[in-house]
């Protein structure tokens, strides 16, 4: 009985993936120039998100220091602490705005990623990068919420257009996968994948 609805799970999300294709290769070119901008100029990329968006966040840091598919040396990354321990420190909900404050400078990034883009921390953390002069990649489903409406025309936006959560995730995993591969080829050249 439970088989069938795995199967819609796995057609719904390539369904998903393949309808957005077209719509995301442009603003995720972006965000990878975004990104190689920074690295190669001497900056570093920060990396936060919430609850389950955090995890993604630190995949992401971890890719960029790490390596994705091929050897090159680490970029400069650092996922932010979204914990518990760090959101008690600060009730106001500051801790990713604070920790922007304190380690952003002029031409790094920050990368943000949500599901809908409502969380108010993260809507602060956009206005501590733009405090700092600093670029905004944010990744998003929905339609954005508040972060989009933080964003500058010098950021980048890659927006999911879905309302289930866990498709959103799935594609901006997928992201990630094409940013860090961007960046790859950018710096190291063509090749394909082993």
């Amino acid at each position: 009985m439970l088989d069938l609805r795995i199967q819609q799970h796995f057609i719904d999300s390539a369904d998903l993936h393949y309808q957005v294709a077209e719509t995301l290769a442009k603003p995720v070119d972006a965000a990878v120039q975004a990104v190689l901008a920074c690295v190669t100029g001497g900056g570093k990329v920060l990396v936060g998100g919430m609850g389950p968006s955090a995890a993604l966040a630190q995949y992401l840091a971890n890719l960029l220091v790490g390596g994705f598919e091929r050897e090159r040396p680490g970029l400069a990354a650092m996922a932010l602490a979204s914990d518990a321990l760090t959101a008690t420190r600060w009730a106001d909900g500051q801790a990713l705005a604070r920790q922007v404050l304190a380690l952003g400078q002029t031409g790094d990034v920050l990368v943000l990623i949500s599901a809908d883009g409502g969380e108010p921390a993260l809507i602060d953390a956009v206005q501590a990068a733009h405090d700092r002069e600093m670029t905004v990649l944010a990744l998003t489903g929905h339609h954005g919420g508040g972060l989009a409406r933080q964003l500058r025309e010098t950021d980048v936006h890659v927006c999911v257009p879905h309302e289930r959560a866990a498709r959103i995730r799935e594609v901006q995993h997928l992201v990630l996968h094409c940013l860090c591969d961007g960046i790859d080829t950018q710096l190291l050249g063509e090749q394909e994948p082993v």
